[in-house]
């Protein structure tokens, strides 16, 4: 930018302003000005409307898309709303690739979450740093993340579920907030990075009509399940920006609901921050879902409900728009304040000398690895160990390592993710954990269904060689590790995958691939012990395995490091905690209709059948006891929160941790709720013979319902279960209290 007066900043002086060029309206050089909007001294709402004034319409609108252009003649720097760090800084180069959001919800420890976002945060700030300093202002270069993804992973054949917390609303929650937090910072004046809460609201597949369908679901499960995580995020994040959805509720874009984006979010959430279309949602409204019949009105129809900026150029008619009266360009004012308050708030017009994160660098982010390394532990789930199999002695001499994602890198990755660099496969982190002593032995055995069923992918052996290879390996071991599930290349956001089992990104089966199943039997024929491995990001249908196999693991895609973790569980230098954050069906037949947005029949809150491993399942290489647990009143109102202490040993022979859950059930209810609703949790370290005494603290608003008549929550008058024990079903002890 070409200056005639240069500004020299003095943040230290009281009444500090800066002089730079001007250009008026028609582009010829003015008189140096002094600008408000250049002073840290005032407030942020006066400098942001000083630089709003200076705009002209056309300049406003182009500020109101991601990739925001320069304003040369006010020293406006361009830049790109769109970033995107789900489980570490996404597609921005080398980065911590932690394990992928479902793993993170998997830990069942907000306090942990919240130090990964914090991580990726200060990464994210060295990034940014270096590429201000480059001239660089593209798209994955800056401070705000179209992260976390807080839709309620209702059904398992979503592709995208993967980047979710699970299917319950008080985990996705906890989880949610505590990311939030970790971007965003505690600094009262300047926000370290940017969180987008999405996609708002009621989405969740499928990916192939999620550009046009229209999701209907009853007020009830809409407020009870759909909308509890994201009123967490914006009142206790606070989130600062909320991202629409592609797809309609009840008839109403989602990315241009009155209802969701002003009468909800705003109006009774009190959302100060920005919203955001999808990338296209805008357009949606006129193609997918045929709505409207130009592209004017959408672009009109999405500002008038309070969507503030979009995710490509839907807004580029909102010119048009003034002129033709659909909407003023007072409203154009209110979308670009809001947008401007966020880049003040991210300290982008302010001297580094006084923001917060200004200073960071790639220095700052030493010790990812291990965090990494110590949430791809926490994640991991051990499902079944007949026998007690695991943990596996170090005494053992010979490993056969098999199967299509023991050696891929993708599963470690999940989707949106960044680029590792030093990612530890499954059969590195085992290699590398047995060294000398004992033999590793490793064959693919059986093809992953995208090796088979891509076009332009084709095996490097013959079937006939490769199982040769695989059966004389599996003989000549003492145990078989055997890495299967699915691929992030199989599951994930609109995919063109169209095989046996897949569609579109998302799934028609939960079964285990056939081939890899048809493998297994085999190699229990040969009489080794055979331990799977899952790599995947949603439920897997694994009957004849859970029947015939005595240990399975469930590692979901667990990030860099993930081999190295998976080889600390596998050998017991660490002792698994992870419990499930999705029920796992025993069929896809036990689903209604994936299209269908009512919560019945669904998840642990609403299922009436048999699951294969239920909501909130882990085992543990040691065990603990649930002693007592004592309520600190019999009676509360709905304003009070409960203090739940209980008491718990570990009375096994190897230190772990518990995941103490707490459910809570009405008894009498006049009206249909819950089977159980998860209200509390706790993850508590414990040396073997010792005892503990936790306390749990449950807002009495957690037993809330919501009353369609009265347009609200209520807590109902009476007597409430609270279920405390190691998973929905797993339930060591009861205690009853009262609500006036």
């Amino acid at each position: 930018m070409k200056r005639i007066i240069t500004g020299v900043f003095l943040p230290c002086l009281v009444g500090f302003t800066s002089l730079l060029s001007a250009r008026d309206a028609v582009g010829q050089v003015s008189p140096a000005v002094t600008y408000t909007f250049r002073d840290p001294s005032r407030t942020m709402d006066e400098r942001v409307s000083d630089l709003v004034s200076h705009l002209t319409m056309e300049e406003k609108v182009s500020q109101m898309q991601n990739a925001a252009p320069a304003i040369p003649r006010l020293g406006v720097p361009a830049y790109n709303w769109w970033s995107e760090c789900l489980h570490g800084v996404g597609r921005n180069g080398i980065a911590t690739v932690f394990p992928q959001a479902i793993g993170m919800a998997a830990t069942w420890d907000p306090g942990l979450i919240e130090e990964v976002a914090d991580l990726v945060s200060t990464e994210a700030r060295a990034k940014h740093r270096t590429a201000m300093k480059a001239g660089q202002h593209g798209v994955y270069q800056g401070l705000t993340f179209y992260s976390p993804n807080i839709n309620i992973f209702r059904d398992p054949r979503w592709g995208r579920g993967q980047e979710t917390y699970g299917e319950d609303p008080f985990l996705t929650a906890r989880i949610g907030v505590a990311f939030v937090k970790g971007l965003q910072g505690r600094d009262p004046r300047y926000i370290k990075v940017v969180a987008t809460a999405k996609h708002f609201a009621v989405h969740s597949g499928p990916e192939s009509s999620r550009h046009k369908f229209d999701a209907w679901c009853s007020d009830r499960d809409l407020f009870e399940t759909y909308l509890p995580a994201f009123e967490a995020l914006v009142r206790e994040g606070p989130v600062y920006s909320v991202m629409g959805a592609y797809n309609r509720f009840r008839n109403e874009p989602c990315c241009a609901s009155p209802y969701l984006l002003d009468d909800i979010l705003r109006k009774r959430w009190g959302f100060r921050g920005y919203i955001t279309s999808d990338c296209g949602a805008i357009w949606d409204i006129w193609h997918g879902h045929a709505l409207l019949a130009d592209s004017v009105r959408p672009a009109a129809m999405g500002l008038r409900a309070g969507c503030d900026l979009v995710c490509g150029d839907d807004y580029t008619s909102l010119v048009e728009a003034v002129h033709k009266g659909y909407i003023t360009e007072t409203e154009i004012d209110q979308a670009v304040t809001r947008l401007f308050t966020a880049r003040f708030r991210l300290g982008m017009f302010d001297p580094d000398s006084i923001v917060s994160w200004a200073g960071i660098t790639p220095a700052d982010t030493i010790g990812s690895r291990y965090l990494a390394l110590k949430v791809a532990r926490e994640s991991i789930v051990l499902l079944k160990n007949e026998g007690h199999l695991l943990p596996l002695s170090k005494a053992i001499k010979s490993i056969a390592v098999i199967g299509p994602y023991a050696d891929r890198i993708s599963v470690l990755l999940g989707n949106y993710n960044g680029t590792p660099a030093h990612p530890v496969t499954i059969l590195e982190g085992i290699r590398e954990k047995t060294g000398n002593t004992a033999r590793v032995s490793y064959a693919m055995g059986a093809a992953g269904p995208e090796d088979t069923g891509l076009p332009g992918r084709k095996l490097h052996k013959g079937r006939g060689k490769m199982m040769r290879e695989t059966m004389e390996a599996a003989k000549n071991s003492e145990v078989i590790i055997f890495a299967g599930g699915i691929s992030p290349e199989l599951e994930g956001e609109e995919l063109q995958v169209e095989i046996p089992g897949f569609s579109g990104g998302d799934r028609t089966t939960l079964d285990l691939p056939a081939n890899q199943t048809d493998l297994l039997q085999k190699l229990r024929q040969t009489g080794k012990p055979v331990v799977l491995v899952l790599t995947n990001g949603s439920a897997m249908s694994v009957n004849w395995e859970v029947a015939n196999l005595a240990a399975i693991v469930e590692a979901w895609y667990p990030g860099e490091a993930g081999g190295n973790a998976v080889a600390d569980v596998l050998f017991g230098d660490y002792n698994p905690a992870g419990r499930l954050p999705v029920t796992f069906y025993r069929s896809v037949k036990d689903l209604p209709p994936f299209d269908d947005y009512a919560m019945k029949g669904r998840t642990y809150r609403y299922f009436y059948g048999n699951p294969l491993f239920v909501f909130g399942h882990g085992l543990s290489y040691t065990s603990f006891e649930y002693c007592d647990a004592v309520a600190d009143k019999h009676q509360y109102q709905p304003a009070d929160t409960v203090a739940l202490a209980i008491r718990i040993n570990n009375t096994g022979s190897m230190a772990g941790d518990e995941v103490i859950q707490v459910y809570v059930k009405k008894e009498g209810t006049a009206v249909e709720r819950p089977l159980k609703s998860l209200a509390g949790f706790s993850r508590v370290h414990l040396d073997p013979g010792i005892e503990k005494t936790i306390v749990i603290r449950i807002p009495v608003k957690e037993f809330r319902i919501y009353d369609p008549e009265k347009a609200n929550y209520i807590v109902e008058p009476g007597k409430y279960q609270l279920m405390i024990g190691a998973s929905s079903a797993d339930i060591r002890l009861e205690r009853e209290v009262g609500v006036k």
